[in-house]
């Protein structure tokens, strides 16, 4: 009897079963006359538009590991023992300009490659050649010789709010084209020590080693974003990734098309953070924006009237929150671009135009800011390491029987310091000078492997 009894369960269990495989294979495609959601329909027209990265390359590195640190290895006038490594790296692209060809990715995914492979959505395996690319957003573009491509179209992602569905689209792991789907999480992510320019969007949407350069679309299929970076402990997806928004990234491609690089702008004035406290004592009511705390000699800044105090609330049209949004705001601008910037003056607004400068001077004569210094010029100089970028100032020319030349000054001897001031472009030359007494400049000067002062008066 209790066999019978178990068998009949046994029976009833299988039948609950097989009724429930039933009625999932009879699933409605509609319920109500609806259609069941879906992003099929979105990711049938976007995903063509998102490609497969694969490069080859090398990168020398350096014998000893002592050798790494450039103030060692130039202090001590140690030979540059380097050795070939060969590099590889997978990611992914986004066609944003079908007819040239146009592929935006991210600097890192080509970094060092001699050899770009592009596989795109229906199989077809292309040689990419490097258009341009800009390190300190991590933006690249590269361009392929092909027919029938899918571009996606561009998103104002000025527009998008926290909360708004998108999805990531792109090659993870190198398994292949993967889409992962969530929402913005947050916006104007910066200080994060990723990217020296950062204004990233954050989002829940798994992304993933191989992800970089591939697409964060809306709901639409728009461009809203550049996937880019990841944050967690194990080197994969814990619900926090990030994008480079697509006005951001469709700014740099422009310069990256016309120059090949990206070519700055610059204001020229310190900032911090408006505070409650801050915001009190320049009588303003406003809760966001930024508090002028310098403001360069000769710079755009104060040829256009900015002082000290003014506290800048819109760059540009957009609003300002922190001291990253005015960078970046003006780092995308072309140089001799006007912007206009909504200012608090002793609780008074007024608008503020200026005309912007390049980033940085890539050569200064010393005597436009002293007769001291009248002969010799000096230039900024980049050199980026494995783990670092150096910047220094590197005196470039000496007039014979000028003042510089005359204690001691050579072409090639790099400015460690102006008046004990340590100086690492020649802005910082600039204001030291200004600074200092107006009949003597003292100068730490390196040659080689040996450091001096000099003392022009």
């Amino acid at each position: 009897m209790q066999f019978l009894k178990r068998a009949g369960k046994l029976c009833l269990l299988f039948f609950l079963l097989a009724a429930s495989q039933l009625s999932l294979a009879a699933l409605p495609a509609a319920v109500d006359g609806q259609p069941l959601p879906s992003l099929a329909p979105v990711l049938e027209k976007a995903t063509p538009a998102v490609v497969n990265i694969a490069t080859r390359g090398s990168v020398r590195v350096r014998s000893n590991p002592l050798f790494e640190d450039p103030f060692f290895r130039r202090f001590f006038d140690l030979p540059n023992q380097t050795r070939e490594r060969p590099t590889q790296s997978l990611g992914s692209g986004v066609i944003v300009g079908a007819k040239d060809g146009l592929i935006l990715t991210n600097h890192h995914v080509i970094e060092n490659a001699t050899e770009i492979s592009v596989t795109l959505h229906d199989g077809r395996e292309l040689v990419a050649q490097k258009v341009g690319s800009d390190p300190l957003a991590d933006v690249a573009l590269i361009q392929i010789q092909a027919d029938g491509l899918t571009e996606l179209p561009w998103m104002d992602s000025d527009a998008l709010r926290v909360g708004d569905f998108v999805v990531a689209i792109g090659n993870p792991f190198g398994l292949g084209q993967t889409v992962t789907s969530g929402i913005v999480s947050a916006l104007s992510r910066s200080g994060l020590g990723i990217e020296d320019y950062e204004d990233f969007i954050q989002t829940d949407a798994s992304i993933n080693p191989g992800n970089s350069g591939g697409a964060l679309i809306n709901l639409r299929g728009e461009l809203a974003g550049i996937n880019t970076a990841i944050l967690g402990a194990g080197g994969g997806s814990v619900g926090i990734g990030f994008a480079i928004p697509a006005n951001m990234a469709r700014a740099i491609m422009q310069q990256l098309v016309e120059f090949g690089e990206v070519k700055r702008g610059r204001l020229g004035v310190g900032a911090q953070a408006l505070t409650p406290e801050l915001a009190t004592a320049f009588n303003t009511e406003q809760k966001r924006g930024v508090v002028i705390t310098e403001v360069e000699p000769g710079s755009a800044a104060q040829r256009a009237g900015l002082q000290v105090g003014d506290v800048i609330v819109v760059v540009g049209g957009r609003p300002v929150r922190h001291t990253n949004d005015v960078r970046n705001i003006i780092g995308l601008l072309r140089v001799g671009q006007q912007v206009t910037m909504r200012v608090i003056r002793d609780g008074v607004e007024r608008n503020i135009s200026a005309v912007i400068d390049a980033q940085d001077p890539v050569v200064w004569n010393g005597g436009d800011h002293s007769p001291l210094l009248a002969g010799a010029e000096f230039s900024n100089v980049e050199q980026k390491d494995r783990y670092q970028t150096l910047r220094y100032v590197e005196v470039i020319k000496v007039e014979r029987h000028s003042t510089a030349w005359r204690v001691g000054m050579r072409v090639g001897d790099i400015v460690l310091a102006v008046n004990r001031a340590r100086v690492e472009d020649v802005g910082d030359i600039q204001r030291a000078v200004l600074a200092g007494p107006d009949n003597e400049i003292l100068l730490n000067i390196q040659r080689g492997s040996r450091a001096y002062f000099v003392l022009l008066k």
